[in-house]
């Protein structure tokens, strides 16, 4: 089976409707995908209906937006409640929690490139949370990048001038509350240093003490080194390890598919969740 469990639509940072995801994810030969929009589920009933009866099996997530010692964690929740009241409220605090940042760090580049606001909210089209994908976007409209990898390369990364910090739970309390909610935890890209700092080992194994399934293994913006060492902290603490694609569509070059989950882990992580995968 090909299993990608790491996608996001436009109902967040990416560029493909739920419907449009449904069928790439088809096109692109995967047997189960996992949609995980950042802080949101605004696209979960539009792709459920998108995937039955398609022969692709779609498991419902989110990414969830989540911080330690000033560091961005960010937490894959699968299956979980959507009625679940902490659950829901956790994810409706990061939504308002990126919109603040966004509007920061909008007012800084505004002082040095040509973009507005109003750019930005254009680029990311129909309602939803503005991130840094759609600040590239604009940076690539006014000329200043030639493509997202280049504006996050150069303008948007973690070290640079114009980031601001996401004021949002600890990845601790996160694992707890989607816990509580009957999903399952899973940490993305952990040692994606590319992206900037990333947490201590003994974060993660905090997060593993409070019920973390599982971390992503296979992730491009993971070297080998990379790879290897997760899979070594996932066995010394009796987790798994997942793989995905961390697809957006459009302006970012991963790919469905490029990295995938094996079944086993898939059908372990399926097991502990509260939702039924849909089919």
């Amino acid at each position: 089976m090909r299993i990608d469990l790491h996608t996001h639509t436009l109902h967040s940072d990416g560029t493909d409707t739920p419907t449009q995801l449904i069928a790439a994810a088809r096109e692109a030969g995967l047997d189960v995908v996992g949609l995980t929009d950042h802080d949101t589920i605004a696209g979960w009933n539009e792709a459920a209906e998108a995937a039955r009866g398609s022969g692709l099996t779609l498991v419902r997530g989110a990414e969830i937006s989540t911080r330690a010692d000033g560091i961005s964690v960010h937490v894959l929740s699968y299956l979980h409640d959507p009625d679940d009241a902490p659950m829901a409220a956790m994810l409706a605090s990061s939504r308002s929690a990126r919109e603040v940042r966004a509007r920061r760090m909008v007012a800084g580049l505004a002082r040095d490139f040509p973009i507005t606001w109003r750019d930005v909210a254009g680029t990311a089209g129909t309602p939803k949370t503005i991130g840094r994908p759609h600040m590239a976007d604009a940076l690539v409209a006014v000329g200043a990048a030639r493509d997202r990898d280049d504006a996050f390369a150069r303008i948007l990364h973690a070290h640079g001038p114009y980031y601001v910090g996401i004021d949002v739970p600890d990845p601790r309390i996160a694992v707890g509350i989607i816990r509580a909610a009957g999903g399952v935890p899973v940490m993305a890209h952990p040692l994606a240093v590319a992206r900037g700092r990333v947490v201590s080992e003994g974060v993660i194994e905090e997060m593993v003490d409070a019920g973390l399934a599982a971390i992503e293994a296979d992730h491009r913006d993971h070297d080998d080194a990379a790879r290897a060492r997760v899979r070594e902290l996932a066995a010394s603490w009796g987790i798994e390890v997942t793989g995905s694609s961390d697809y957006h569509g459009r302006g970012k070059m991963n790919r469905l598919g490029e990295n995938l989950t094996e079944r086993r882990v898939y059908d372990a992580l399926r097991m502990q969740g509260r939702l039924e995968v849909i089919e």
